[in-house]
Parts: C-alpha cells; sequence; structure tokens
C-alpha cells in the first residue's frame, strides 16, 4: 500500500531537513531547554503565523504550562523536526489560537484578545472589544 504524503507534510519534512541542516542552535539554550525565542520560532512555523505577529509574553506563559506538564524534552524533539509530535505540535497550535492552555493543575488562560483566532476571523472580533463609534455595524464596510 502507498504511502499518501499530503502537502502539510512535505512542507514540514522540508522545513525539519532544512533545519537539521542548520542544527538546532537557532532553538535551544546551551543548557538543552527551549527558551521563548526558541518557542517562537517553533510557533510560528507550526501555526504559519508570523513570529512578529506572536506575543513574547503569551508565548513565556504557553512554554511555561508545556514545561510544567512535562513536555520539555519533547518541545527540544519538536524545535529540531516540527514533525516529531503532530499531537504535541497540534496542542501547541490550538493553544495560540485559543489562548487556553494546561498547567498541569487544569486549564488556565493565557491571552484572550491576542488569541490567534480573531485574526482568522476576519469578520468578527473578541467580544467585548468595541469596533467603533456606536452603530458602526449599520454603516457599509469600504
Amino acid at each position: 500500500m502507498a504511502l499518501i504524503l499530503t502537502r502539510r507534510d512535505a512542507i514540514l519534512s522540508a522545513l525539519a531537513a532544512a533545519i537539521a541542516a542548520a542544527g538546532p542552535a537557532g532553538f535551544a539554550h546551551a543548557a538543552g531547554e527551549l527558551d521563548v525565542d526558541g518557542f517562537l520560532a517553533l510557533s510560528a512555523t507550526l501555526t504559519g503565523a508570523p513570529a512578529s505577529s506572536l506575543d513574547k509574553d503569551v508565548a513565556a506563559t504557553l512554554l511555561g504550562g508545556l514545561n510544567a506538564t512535562g513536555h520539555g524534552e519533547a518541545l527540544k524533539r519538536l524545535a529540531v523536526d516540527p514533525a516529531a509530535d503532530k499531537a504535541l505540535g497540534d496542542a501547541i497550535v490550538a493553544a495560540w489560537y485559543s489562548g487556553v492552555y494546561s498547567t498541569g493543575k487544569g486549564e488556565a488562560v493565557a491571552t484572550f484578545n491576542d488569541a490567534l483566532v480573531w485574526q482568522a476571523l476576519s469578520f468578527t472580533k473578541a467580544p467585548g472589544n468595541c469596533g467603533g463609534e456606536t452603530g458602526y455595524w449599520s454603516q457599509q464596510p469600504a
């Protein structure tokens, strides 16, 4: 039976090969732990969002939660090969889009207004955020 390779798998494999060729120095501390900048780079790769659009404080919070739940070693492997752990990669993407992460003692909110879901849903905004002056919604968009 032939193995079916999706476009996402091909892109992640090519990226993993490029990272492996360059080495993990850009992603990991000398001590071996993934730092916030490395996590931002990994998150940009996994989410497809530019690293400049990802909040560094939120990244630190999410990284702390992942380390607290025992994913430190898996994160290092994922930084070297973004296809190494699909479940963890999906959990990181879900955390960025929802703003919710696991602390090891339960779930917590890292961000609400800056969750990527609001960038993906260009037709709406986070509830409670003002869209303009009163009645702005009755005007036809430009």
